[in-house]
């Protein structure tokens, strides 16, 4: 674990809110010069506070107006590596996340779809074909707000 300051938890806030700024531009944002917001922003990229960059595509725009998380439990472990399904689900192209969790599933999934139809092809041909594959349990996403994370 690393220990941030004030100023590093802003420049984090900043850049959750856009990653895409230039650290003259950040600086100029939070009261700091560019070089030591680049330093700082490097610190934090150095140290692995920051793990990359990514972009965040609109999926209704690209034609995707169904997201759907999944809980799916393996039927058959000893049978099934968790490495073996994790590959195979991995390449099903609407499956946009692979959790590895504890609870009464084994796995969530966030799968995204044209609609529900199109849900429902995926469900069957892609992910219920995949071996190990036993209960699933579908939860059609409504709405979604984005927090930040636990920057303070």
């Amino acid at each position: 674990m690393i220990l941030l300051d004030d100023m590093d938890r802003r420049i984090l806030r900043a850049l959750v809110q856009d990653a895409t700024q230039s650290a003259s531009a950040l600086g100029r944002k939070l009261g700091l010069s560019q070089p030591a917001t680049w330093r700082r922003v490097k610190r934090l990229h150095d140290t692995g506070v920051i793990k990359g960059q990514r972009l965040d595509l609109d999926r209704e725009r690209l034609g995707f107006g169904v997201a759907v998380f999944l809980g799916v439990k393996l039927a058959t472990k000893g049978r099934v590596s968790l490495d073996d399904f994790e590959r195979a689900v991995s390449a099903i192209p609407e499956v946009q996340s692979v959790e590895h969790i504890l609870g009464v599933f084994d796995y969530r999934l966030r799968v995204v779809a044209r609609d529900i139809s199109d849900f429902e092809r995926v469900l069957r041909r892609r992910i219920m074909t995949l071996p190990g594959v036993g209960d699933v349990e579908a939860n059609v996403l409504l709405s979604e707000e984005r927090r930040p994370g636990p920057i303070g």
